[in-house]
């Protein structure tokens, strides 16, 4: 019994642990960033973890119970597709935030007197939901433009009328990030816990504090974001920043995986960390 509950102990806390991972951490960013609320922030890591859960979970009892080998060059596969996923979310972060910079289009010509009402367009970002994007427009009567959105906006604009779709960007970004760590956990798991059913306990136990950790974490994020209330430069100013770190960490984790490690090489080089 004492076995017993130390294993949950340790599965738990490793597990919360584990959500605070540089990766997991920037990735989750770049999305609760766009968040305004802490109860849908506290969601967005809770469906975060159970990506995470169903990967490591699913990935790590093959390995457990029917001794699954994930050879190198599939291993390797699994964690650029992290990377990939990171710098796809820190593309969408800065492009969002260039849209946003205010915008002014003078008078063609500068010989010309302005008119009583010049053609001064500007550009304000306004917050829908968990995307912003930017209404243009100009104080000539009857001129009022909108902008283009950004790709987040748009995806957004198409799918949000469907339920599943809020809870399911950071359920797939948990689940990618499950497929890099799942054969690390599983291989620690067997190196410490022989009864193969107390190791797939110890999986959940795992995911279920990677659940918990990240749901704190977002909230601490969201409630920064929350302190800041009213500051919308400062708000797209941090937006952009985990964008940036977002950018930088995925291309780092590409070229790590691709030229270090030798993702297309004939020998790849892989250890499950």
């Amino acid at each position: 019994m004492v076995n017993f509950l130390s294993i949950i102990a340790l599965g738990f806390f490793l597990g919360m642990r584990h959500a605070t991972d540089p990766d997991h951490v920037i990735a989750v960013s770049t999305i609760v960033s766009r968040e305004r609320e802490i109860s849908k922030s506290a969601w967005i890591g809770v469906f975060w973890g159970l990506g995470h859960t169903l990967t490591i979970f699913a990935v790590g009892a093959a390995i457990i119970l029917f001794d699954f080998v994930i050879p190198p060059r599939i291993g390797l596969s699994m964690e650029l597709a992290v990377g990939l996923m990171l710098i796809l979310l820190g593309v969408i972060n800065v492009v969002s935030f260039f849209r946003g910079l205010p915008r002014a289009a003078a008078s063609a010509d500068k010989s010309v007197p302005e008119a009583p009402h010049s053609e001064v367009v500007h550009s304000h970002a306004h917050s829908h939901g968990d995307y912003i994007h930017t209404h243009s427009h100009s104080h000539v009567p009857a001129s009022h433009v909108h902008a283009g959105r950004n790709p987040v906006a748009w995806l957004d604009r198409a799918f949000l009328r469907f339920k599943v779709y809020r809870p399911f960007r950071p359920l797939m970004i948990g689940i990618v990030h499950g497929l890099a760590g799942s054969a690390a956990v599983a291989l620690l798991v067997l190196a410490t816990i022989r009864d193969p059913r107390w190791a797939v306990a110890y999986l959940l136990v795992f995911g279920i504090g990677t659940i918990a950790g990240m749901m704190v974490i977002t909230m601490s994020i969201a409630s920064t974001f929350r302190l800041a209330r009213g500051k919308q430069e400062f708000l797209r100013q941090l937006a952009m920043v985990s964008g940036v770190l977002s950018l930088g960490f995925g291309i780092f984790v590409a070229y790590h995986i691709i030229v270090v490690n030798g993702l297309l090489s004939r020998h790849p080089q892989w250890v499950p960390r």
